[in-house]
């Protein structure tokens, strides 16, 4: 399939009228919402207009009702807070539904532990170095860990425990976390 001039120009066209990439694209024939994608992110296009998505749930998350009693509708956008994104419409749902992140510690509590002489820069990392990153990649003190791991395995024995834990204590910290936020 080659893009040309009017199947470029109907593209904007059902762009800015807000339709999805997969309408676009069943609406072109012979092209996948990737490419539509792909082409709307070369051409540049931005901005476009909102239509109404069909409520597919009526049952609404408990987060999402002060919204609703404060006289704003809940697909309406919310303040974002610390480290979060805005949200707005079905997303907005979707994020109340979804369990909080965890967040890390601002300092690794291993990093005391890791003598300097260990410490790893990106060029000094090989198949026997921890790859574990501690800090900020942004700020001038951060590192990976890099002590000895194991072959195949690209994180020390302690930081192996942190980033590999079993299922059933995932889904036992799931339930925690869920029914911390039921009460």
């Amino acid at each position: 399939m080659s893009w040309t001039n009017e199947r470029v120009e109907l593209l904007k066209k059902l762009w800015t009228e807000g339709h999805s990439a997969s309408q676009i694209a069943a609406e072109l024939g012979g092209v996948t919402r990737n490419a539509v994608i792909g082409k709307v992110h070369r051409l540049g296009l931005s901005g476009r207009a909102k239509t109404a998505a069909p409520v597919a749930k009526t049952r609404r998350p408990r987060a999402a009702a002060p919204a609703a009693s404060s006289g704003q509708p809940a697909a309406t956008a919310r303040p974002a807070s610390a480290g979060q994104p805005r949200v707005s419409g079905a997303t907005a749902l979707k994020a109340d539904a979804s369990p909080a992140p965890m967040a890390r510690p601002a300092v690794e509590p291993m990093a005391e532990l890791v003598p300097i002489s260990e410490r790893a820069t990106i060029l000094t990392l090989n198949e026997r170095t921890c790859k574990w990153p501690v800090g900020d990649p942004s700020s001038e003190d951060f590192y990976f860990c890099g002590r000895h791991s194991d072959p195949g395995v690209p994180y020390c024995a302690h930081h192996c425990k942190v980033a590999y834990q079993p299922v059933s204590d995932r889904r036992r910290n799931e339930r925690k976390v869920a029914n911390a936020r039921a009460s």
